[in-house]
């Protein structure tokens, strides 16, 4: 009942922000260029509006010549002096805290937050939610599992006292978040465990309390399909907890994380008693109102999206938008293809993505004017300081709410393995994969290519998991021609600079790939499926079932 109301207030304090959402995608040039106006009169006196001489802008066409296309680079000297404490730097409105970002393959972004960037996301919630609470009224009736920020390494402040992270996700929920967190499936204090197990032990205790669980929001959709995957080895363990009210994860909890989760937890017999007759694989039991998960499925994640709703084959899985810490880039509708640009968020440029390149600023579109069936690469501008700046994501057009351009994540444009000039970027590996499987008719549980100097001759490498019913045949060999399709690749094997691409059969590959990317600074939920790698050594992360060259 609890739950119930609260989705309601949140339903009803979302609805104004959902209508100028809709109003803005008939006047979306007009939106566009208001809010850009917005971000230069309110940060003209700052040192880089000073520099690229804000108040002297009267156009976006003005603001292309004076601004030029960036990176996170560009901003990371200015970002330290932010972070040192000073003030007026990118943005007049004071920086609240930074949040961390890995990117696509390492820690190492710090993103600064006023006040003004986290209304922007909220901004891009609001419709979103109205959309899915109008279309999937039943989501309204019991709580919801979000997992925004999963793992952090505790609380950590730069050398100014600024926070870095937020320290609760409700931050992210709009001004009702403390609110909406009180009716969370799962409470905010999990996020401060620090081991894998003890985690994910926690979350299914959480999770399983639930018998009205209605919406399930994660990243990743490897990250509920590994949850759920030790749901057999704990359950009698989990059932024993729940019945008692306790704690018993496989690694001790930090004492004071463990007396705040203890408080959310009262004994619950009659719920043990219920699943006790129950298997643990029985999903549609377990969580019989559970009706929409919300995940990553566009790009390098749709088969593993697939493989999460053979789980669930009686809930709605909706692909989310793409979101990035530094922008809310675009949200899913009912009813609609691809995802909805946020263009009440931020404002946003286009690059064409057969003229990518960092010195060409004139080639960028707007919003208003792409096209059906083109391919970009998303530029974006915030309130958070950042112009002009390169999400590095190329997005493909697939159809329009008024004017506003419905897109598609399709993968990263920066993800490009160039070690001898081959220049294969994710794009292009992840559609060659993508018809090599269906051509094989295969549907792997894991796939990644990447580059391996393992051996004596330096190549490419296939970490490939599949289903027991299915073989590879002659995969091998249709993989090298897949990738000779691109002309710099196939010169690279004439050249003999590149040897025959390997192919290797994996018993752990998704594990084994989060446990890789975690050692590599990367935080759990917001690791990326990706089908391309472009750095070496990961054959020490992958238990191989076999090595195959045909």
């Amino acid at each position: 009942m609890k739950a119930a109301l609260i989705n309601a207030l949140w339903h009803a304090a979302s609805l104004p922000e959902a209508w100028r959402f809709h109003q803005a995608t008939a006047r979306v040039a007009e939106t566009q260029t208001r809010l850009l106006n917005t971000y230069l009169i309110a940060n003209q006196n700052t040192a880089y509006g000073r520099r690229h001489q804000f108040e002297s802008i009267r156009s976006v066409n003005d603001y292309q010549r004076h601004v030029p296309l960036t990176t996170y680079d560009d901003y990371s000297n200015l970002i330290d002096c932010i972070a040192r404490g000073q003030p007026n730097v990118l943005t007049a409105q004071p920086v609240q805290m930074f949040e961390p970002s890995s990117g696509s393959t390492a820690a190492s972004k710090l993103v600064p937050y006023p006040a003004t960037l986290k209304a922007e996301f909220q901004r891009g919630l609001a419709p979103w939610i109205v959309d899915l609470y109008s279309h999937y009224p039943q989501l309204r009736g019991g709580p919801a599992y979000w997992s925004v920020t999963p793992l952090t390494e505790g609380r950590r402040t730069t050398p100014g006292g600024l926070p870095i992270g937020f320290e609760e996700d409700s931050a992210y929920l709009g001004p009702l978040g403390a609110l909406i967190e009180s009716a969370l499936a799962v409470p905010n204090a999990i996020k401060h465990i620090g081991d894998i197990k003890a985690f994910r032990y926690i979350a299914l205790l959480f999770l399983l309390r639930q018998s009205n669980l209605r919406l399930i929001s994660i990243w990743n959709p490897t990250y509920l399909t590994l949850l759920i995957k030790f749901l057999p080895e704990w359950w009698n363990d989990l059932l024993t907890d729940i019945a008692a009210g306790t704690l018993s994860p496989p690694q001790p909890l930090d004492l004071a994380v463990r007396r705040r989760l203890q408080l959310a937890l009262t004994p619950d017999p009659n719920r043990a008693r219920v699943l006790a007759t129950l298997s643990p694989d029985d999903y549609s039991a377990i969580w019989p109102h559970l009706s929409l998960i919300s995940c990553w499925a566009d790009g390098p994640a749709a088969g593993y999206a697939r493989a999460l709703q053979q789980s669930f084959p009686n809930v709605s899985l909706q692909p989310k938008g793409l979101l990035a810490t530094e922008a809310f880039v675009s949200f899913p509708l009912v009813g609609k293809e691809g995802s909805v640009l946020a263009i009440t968020s931020h404002f946003f440029e286009f690059l064409p993505t057969e003229t990518f390149q960092r010195s060409i600023s004139t080639n960028a579109l707007l919003a208003h004017q792409l096209e059906k069936g083109q391919t970009y690469a998303v530029v974006v501008t915030t309130s958070g300081g950042l112009y002009r700046y390169q999400l590095q994501d190329v997005i493909e057009v697939v159809e329009f709410v008024g004017q506003a351009p419905c897109i598609r994540f399709v993968g990263k444009q920066d993800h490009v393995s160039d070690w001898f000039g081959e220049k294969l970027s994710e794009p292009f590996v992840a559609g060659a994969l993508a018809q090599l499987f269906n051509q094989h008719q295969l549907s792997p549980t894991f796939a990644m290519l990447a580059p391996d100097d393992s051996e004596r001759d330096f190549c490419y490498t296939l970490y490939l998991e599949l289903p027991p019913d299915q073989h590879l045949n002659n995969l091998h060999c249709d993989l090298d021609a897949a990738l000779s399709a691109n002309f710099h690749y196939a010169y690279c094997r004439q050249l003999g600079q590149l040897a025959e691409p390997r192919l290797i059969l994996v018993v752990n590959g998704v594990e084994a790939y989060l446990q890789a990317c975690q050692s590599r600074g990367q935080k759990l939920g917001n690791i990326k499926p990706a089908a391309l790698q472009k750095t070496t050594g990961w054959s020490q992360w992958f238990q191989p079932l076999q090595a195959s060259n045909g």
